[in-house]
């Protein structure tokens, strides 16, 4: 039985779409199962680096254009806020090797503090972030108190 070439199999995919999927897994897991968005932003990224460097850009620029292009609209993880809120506040209740399994367990019920934000990739160097970061430490500190965590 010959083997059916699958561009959604994990096993044939390209530099950008592992480098992404990696990405993904790390910080917006539920973006990670989403081949159709892996296989269109890492062709983009590919045909960005392309394109670069036929008109002339060194290897470096077109890597850092496709890594751009790779990554735009999800330098910021509202998935790593909350595992950085949890190691940083309250370590004593959640050890760093479990929080992940807590941020699948509040990211949903985080996403009202989220809404009120202008999300952006530079989002988490404004001084927006701060006052982000102190609502979700003061709405985790209830969320643990009303699991008894």
């Amino acid at each position: 039985m010959k083997k059916q070439n699958n561009n959604n199999n994990p096993l044939e995919l390209s530099y950008y779409r592992l480098t992404l999927l990696s990405y993904l897994k790390e910080c917006h897991p539920h973006l990670a199962s989403d081949m159709d968005f892996i296989k269109t932003r890492a062709d983009e990224a590919s045909e960005a680096c392309s394109n670069a460097i036929k008109e002339g850009s060194s290897q470096a620029e077109a890597e850092e254009l496709a890594n751009l292009t790779l990554f735009r609209g999800l330098l910021f993880s509202k998935h790593d806020t909350i595992v950085n809120v949890l190691w940083n506040e309250f370590a004593d209740i959640v050890p760093q090797s479990e929080a992940k399994d807590y941020v699948v367990r509040i990211l949903s019920q985080c996403e009202s503090l989220f809404l009120q934000y202008p999300i952006s990739d530079e989002f988490a160097y404004s001084p927006e972030y701060g006052k982000l970061y102190t609502e979700l430490t003061g709405f985790i500190d209830l969320w643990l108190e009303d699991n008894e965590l």
